[in-house]
């Protein structure tokens, strides 16, 4: 199952903060290929050097190649960061369906630090449960699990347009957010479990645990950077809207 779209009908304001993070995303990603065009040893360098490694975050050392900052922040430098076209469309598309209305939620100044808190959450919990890891942790998506962890809390009922492939044949269908997100969260979770005590090299290069706790971390901060009149408006607006609807198709 892959999400398409979700409803909008309650958004107050143009998501800057998550456009601006998707453009960035993108841009970096350019580079990444630039870098890659030259030569491959670039591109790896690079990924070593802002990458966040749990070896180096463990031990608060900065082996070569070296940033010009404290290596905590590679942290933040990671988040941005992707592995190839397929990591960051998938990315991006989870964060433009989902973080457009849990930015509307919050405001754009608290959306922002919600989703930087995010990815460090995720970061620790994989860097915590894989002390010893030099492989660098790249990519968004531990950020785009709090995002979705907050999106959970906010619009449990919430319909998600998702498509589905019975062999070559797609169907589409709504799944309420709590279904679809919860079904992700559950696999995201049993893959976790699978993977440990295995390098991350051997799992597809897919970090779980980060993606669980950025998800757990995002249930729990978004109660704390949700701006409850805005999110009263957007239910009110949605309300409004569905009754528009049924009202259309009586007549």
């Amino acid at each position: 199952m892959f999400p398409i779209g979700d409803d909008n009908s309650g958004r107050q304001s143009f998501p800057i903060v998550n456009t601006v993070l998707i453009a960035t995303n993108v841009v970096v990603f350019l580079y990444q290929l630039l870098l890659l065009a030259q030569s491959p040893r670039q591109l790896e360098a690079f990924v070593f050097k802002y990458g966040a490694i749990p070896f180096e975050l463990t031990r608060g050392i900065d082996t070569p190649p070296t940033v010009d900052f404290p290596i905590y922040l590679t942290i933040f430098t990671s988040m941005f960061l992707h592995g190839g076209f397929a990591h960051l469309i998938g990315n991006m598309w989870y964060l433009y369906i989902f973080g457009d209305n849990v930015e509307d939620s919050m405001g754009h100044f608290r959306y922002l630090i919600f989703y930087l808190l995010g990815g460090v959450a995720a970061a620790w919990t994989q860097t915590f449960l894989d002390p010893s890891s030099r492989i660098p942790m790249i990519g968004a998506s531990g950020a785009i699990s709090a995002v979705m962890g907050a999106y959970l809390v906010l619009y449990p009922g919430g319909l998600v347009r998702t498509v589905a492939f019975f062999g070559f044949i797609p169907i589409f269908f709504y799944l309420p957010a709590i279904i679809l997100i919860g079904l992700w969260f559950i696999l995201q979770f049993f893959a976790g479990l699978a993977s440990l005590g295995v390098p991350t090299a051997n799992t597809g290069g897919v970090a779980y645990w980060a993606h669980i706790g950025g998800f757990i971390a995002g249930v729990v901060l978004v109660w704390l950077f949700r701006n409850p009149d805005r999110v009263e408006r957007q239910r009110i607006a949605r309300r409004m809207h569905r009754a528009f609807q049924r009202l259309e198709r009586g007549w």
